[in-house]
């Protein structure tokens, strides 16, 4: 299970998770990080042959916690950060103003996300926050923490997931449809404040090249046919997007404005809603992404299907204050 103590407001969470997934005297683990880093570790159990088939759950019950703010505090430097007493969101408020600075991004493109996803979800089932909204309404929002509106950020959402990983003779006789990993890869960057990159999600670079070495590519916007990436904050899409290597560094926003990472464009971009649209699942959220690929990949996503996809990538990011995050490639 993928899960946090502090949030579960339970130590040793994963002791409650083998009864509600059927796991009864069967071995067990918290992984206290990303959602996709769950999904890292089931496949490696499974890769070095210590099982066959491997279980990977994580969940948000954002609305039974009151004080989150307080609690992603604790992920900070306890003697030089924590001390300011600030709510993190200030925190992506500063790496998005040095953002925009180093890339010559706006914040009208960064709206440009939210409405783009937002549309997206109201194709989704499963999303919360589907909307018809513009850009403008984006910018207009009430203002949390220049240049952050309310609308920049993603609203949380309570939801599960899991997901059945599987040896590859023995995916295939559990069903007719199995989905592949083709590379997976993970990075944390360093947790405190004052010496990392601002402007740049190095996580996100150190995270895809492992994934893309693992699984052979060498050109992402030509081999992968969609991504599912974080978008926490809107900012975060662009950013995650050039360190993905899916353009270069500074033209995400320009390629949003273009219409690329539309549904009709040439690579879209969290088709699902992303956790702008579906709300944020806290750890859970890397997951979301991963569900989605596999949705697209077996040709079961409803009306917001894409035609004639083979490959796609989900990014997962374990949000403020951390710099956590983990790719995985999927192929049909």
């Amino acid at each position: 299970t993928v899960a946090e103590d502090f949030i579960e407001g339970t130590s040793i969470f994963d002791e409650y998770v083998p009864d509600q997934l059927g796991g009864v005297l069967k071995p067990n683990v918290t992984i206290p990080g990303e959602g996709i880093h769950g999904l890292a570790t089931a496949y490696m159990q499974i890769a070095s042959g210590i099982v066959d088939v491997a279980v990977v759950e994580a969940h948000s019950k954002a609305s039974n916690v009151l004080t989150l703010p307080h609690i992603a505090a604790y992920a900070m430097d306890p003697v030089l950060n924590r001390p300011l007493a600030a709510n993190p969101v200030f925190i992506a408020r500063m790496e998005m103003n040095r953002y925009l600075h180093v890339t010559g991004a706006t914040r009208e493109q960064c709206a440009q996300v939210v409405a783009k996803n937002k549309r997206n979800a109201l194709l989704n089932p499963a999303a919360a926050y589907g909307a018809t909204i513009e850009p403008e309404d984006v910018l207009n929002a009430e203002m949390v923490a220049y240049p952050l509106t309310r609308q920049d950020i993603s609203p949380h959402a309570d939801g599960a997931i899991v997901l059945v990983l599987a040896a590859a003779d023995v995916a295939e006789s559990l069903t007719d449809v199995p989905i592949w990993i083709r590379g997976i890869g993970w990075c944390n960057d360093s947790p405190a404040l004052e010496n990392r990159a601002w402007g740049r999600a190095i996580y996100a670079e150190e995270a895809g090249k492992m994934a893309y070495e693992m699984a052979g590519i060498r050109n992402p916007m030509r081999e992968i046919d969609f991504a599912e990436i974080d978008d926490a904050f809107s900012y975060k899409e662009l950013q995650h997007l050039e360190a993905l290597r899916f353009c270069r560094f500074g033209e995400a926003g320009l390629i949003t404005e273009e219409g690329v990472t539309e549904i009709g464009g040439d690579l879209p971009v969290n088709v699902s809603g992303g956790s702008l649209g579906c709300g944020h699942l806290l750890d859970a959220s890397g997951l979301a992404r991963v569900v989605e690929v596999v949705l697209q990949l077996r040709g079961q996503a409803g009306p917001r299907q894409l035609p004639d996809v083979e490959t796609g990538l989900a990014f997962g990011w374990r949000s403020v204050p951390t710099t956590s995050g983990a790719a995985v490639i999927l192929s049909n």
